[in-house]
């Protein structure tokens, strides 16, 4: 097997932990949403068997498992998925858009906690490596 791009193979594999974690906190329950700073309505309505926590965590562990499929497709671990190009732009920016949205947000509006700061720069280390390997690859796909 050989990796076209490490930075597409750090970034498939950053979204697939990011999956796989939000799996975890749908079992985790409503502890679980309050660690990771989904919010106290979150948790409480996770408390009460509410499905809309579960069915919101679930739906982002979706997007997010697609998001790796596509960096893992364009490290070369996996067959070419439609639309590469397309995919990897819009990836690179929603990352980099919610990072820049959340530090704004953090430094800008009083109230917002640790989580959102901790956040944003994750999502921004997760969009610097889509858009370091989409560059780097882009004549390729």
């Amino acid at each position: 097997m050989t990796v076209n791009s490490y930075p597409m193979l750090v970034a498939g594999t950053l979204s697939a932990i990011a999956a796989f974690l939000h799996l975890l906190i749908i079992v985790g329950g409503a502890t679980w949403y309050r660690f990771f700073g989904a919010g106290e309505q979150m948790a409480q309505m996770a408390e009460v068997g509410s499905i809309y926590p579960g069915a919101v965590t679930l739906a982002i562990a979706a997007v997010l498992g697609v998001w790796a499929l596509y960096g893992f497709s364009a490290a070369g671990l996996i067959t070419a998925l439609p639309f590469m190009k397309l995919a990897l732009v819009l990836i690179s920016l929603i990352y980099l858009f919610r990072a820049l949205a959340g530090l704004a947000m953090y430094f800008a509006v009083a109230g917002h906690g640790s989580f959102m700061l901790y956040s944003s720069l994750i999502c921004l280390l997760y969009g610097l490596a889509y858009t370091l390997g989409t560059w780097q690859l882009w004549s390729e796909l």
